[in-house]
């Protein structure tokens, strides 16, 4: 079969081949990867999938390579022990304590940056590889133990729990904000509002104050918060707060409320792990989030304990 104009494999299902194809076992090669053993059965099945032949053949004691398998364990091996001698990529720390998480760019460096030392370190160590992507992608297919994303609601597929909710209120620059005053919510309109990824929350902000708001061409938008906050700063606008990802800007002063009225964000946000049973590790982890982001115990061991659907 001709597969010249599909996309390429991740390097983690070939991984995954290599650990199954030297162990001889799917769970073995979970351990050896620290990830679930469904995590290596979908990558395998995606890796025959893809060539569309069978690499292994099942039996009660675990795996071995078929005819077709043994020829492209030989590449891959090949492959492997090229890359290792000719590259000096980063290579990705693996390990019992370590944690694949993910999460968007404003979250990983306004939330998780600041409580990273805290996270990985008590009370016992864990490494965290922090993934920062746009993405929903499958956390199982992609290797990942777990997710922080900001959303309405739950992702079918995913074990999650909802982490905090947030309440928004504008800020901007201390010298915009001297210009805008206090006053009737209305003066707000006379200058540029700043959306990120989409502008639910400025209507929910608006909408509490009786006001309908729709963007203008003179408004602006920008996908990333942390550039929204940026766009403030600079005087571009008036911007959300979104508590917590704030907190350190309106500590310095480099962004200031210009209006204290709050309302309940349509957006919250949310901790996914994928179904089955996670590590040991990547529970602990989910405990330490769960401490910084003031979420009770048993919330948090519900999530980690449930077995399908929603915590």
């Amino acid at each position: 079969m001709d597969h010249s104009s599909d996309p390429m494999l991740p390097l983690e299902t070939l991984r995954a081949f290599d650990a199954a194809a030297r162990t001889g076992s799917f769970s073995a090669a979970a351990e050896k990867l620290n990830i679930t053993h469904g995590a290596v059965s979908r990558q395998i099945a995606k890796l025959e999938g893809w060539l569309g032949l069978k690499v292994f053949d099942r039996g009660a004691r675990g795996v071995s390579l078929t005819v077709e398998g043994n020829r492209l364990h030989l590449r891959t091996t090949e492959a492997f022990a090229l890359i290792a001698s000719n590259s000096d990529r980063w290579v990705e720390p693996r390990g019992t304590a370590v944690v694949r998480l993910t999460s968007i760019p404003s979250v990983s460096g306004l939330w998780l940056m600041p409580r990273m030392a805290a996270l990985e370190n008590h009370p016992s160590k864990l490494r965290i590889v922090l993934d920062v992507d746009i993405r929903q992608g499958d956390l199982a297919d992609e290797g990942i133990d777990l997710s922080i994303r900001c959303g309405r609601g739950r992702i079918p597929g995913r074990i999650s729990v909802q982490l905090f909710e947030e309440y928004v209120f504008p800020v901007a620059s201390p010298e915009l904000a001297r210009e805008i005053g206090r006053g009737d919510p209305a003066r707000l309109l006379e200058f540029p509002v700043i959306n990120d990824s989409d502008a639910s929350a400025w209507r929910a902000w608006f909408a509490a104050q009786e006001m309908d708001y729709r963007p203008r061409p003179h408004d602006r938008r920008f996908e990333d918060y942390n550039l929204v906050l940026d766009a403030a700063a600079h005087g571009l606008g008036i911007a959300l707060a979104r508590p917590p990802l704030t907190v350190d800007q309106l500590k310095s002063g480099r962004i200031v409320a210009v209006d204290e009225r709050s309302v309940l964000s349509p957006i919250s946000y949310w901790l996914d792990r994928p179904l089955g049973r996670p590590r040991a590790a990547a529970a602990e982890l989910a405990r330490r989030i769960a401490v910084q982001a003031g979420l009770p115990a048993e919330k948090i061991e519900q999530f980690i304990t449930a077995e399908e659907g929603d915590a």
